[in-house]
């Protein structure tokens, strides 16, 4: 009972009554199914657990990932929800369906990225990526913050409204062209944090430093060269943070492997 009534509350007082609650169910449903994921293929791989099943290779060695039941339930929970064939509580089950889905299909985000298998390479730490944001998404719409809010009760208000709206579309995409992901993704929803991104330099290897770098400012290159030389502080947080979540890449789990045997 102690338990049930913060949680009732919660439901009823915080989510019913701004009808955010399909919202959290999709947002649960994302972080469990890719929390579970996460955790089975770590332990599929680890020599300590050989009892955890496997992955799902046919006879004729066609290899089913995960993604693709994925896709599947994301098809099915869509389908029942637009359909309109759901009521409550099926509606609720296929909110909660549909986040299953995406953090199913999310977790093999570098898959469906470069078009190869590199879950436990280097590049497939694109996916821990992909889900943080993802989540970080649906965390800022859950609780109210609106990427955009075109509104007005006259002509100038309304014009006010699209030029604020097309400035953090315009700096946003700046972000993204200088490799600054998280800048220009939730910038979308703290116009700051995208304006700021926009205004610092971008990656040496980012579109926008090919395009304005190089051999046209040679000294904003060797600046973005110095601000993301390897083995950063910033990078070995971050990679301490991707191991954490999505587990360390094979060459890094095969090393380790080998000095603890």
């Amino acid at each position: 009972m102690l338990i049930a009534s913060p949680i009732s509350d919660f439901w009823n007082d915080q989510l019913v009554a701004h009808d955010r609650q399909w919202l959290f169910l999709v947002l649960l449903g994302l972080l469990l199914s890719f929390g579970f994921i996460r955790l089975s293929t770590r332990l599929m791989r680890s020599p300590r657990v050989p009892w955890w099943p496997g992955s799902i290779v046919s006879d004729g060695g066609v290899h089913v990932h995960h993604l693709v039941f994925g896709i599947v339930l994301m098809i099915l929970a869509g389908t029942i929800s637009f359909a309109g064939f759901a009521t409550s509580p099926i509606y609720e089950i296929c909110a909660f369906a549909f986040g299953v889905g995406i953090g199913l299909t999310i977790d093999e985000f570098a898959l469906w990225l470069y078009l190869d298998d590199v879950y436990w390479s280097e590049r497939g730490r694109s996916s821990v990526d992909a889900a943080v944001l993802a989540v970080a998404f649906l965390g800022l719409v859950l609780i109210g913050v609106r990427p955009f809010d075109v509104s007005g009760d006259n002509v100038g208000a309304v014009i006010a409204s699209v030029v604020s709206v097309g400035a953090t579309i315009v700096f946003s995409l700046i972000c993204f062209a200088k490799e600054r992901l998280w800048h220009g993704a939730v910038g979308f929803f703290i116009f700051p944090l995208a304006v700021y991104g926009a205004c610092r330099v971008g990656k040496p290897d980012s579109p926008w430093a090919k395009r304005y770098y190089g051999e046209r400012n040679p000294e904003k290159q060797a600046k973005a060269d110095q601000r993301f030389r390897p083995g950063r502080r910033t990078d070995r947080i971050k990679d301490w943070l991707r191991d954490a979540i999505g587990g360390s890449t094979e060459t890094e789990y095969l090393e380790k492997i080998e000095r603890e045997g």
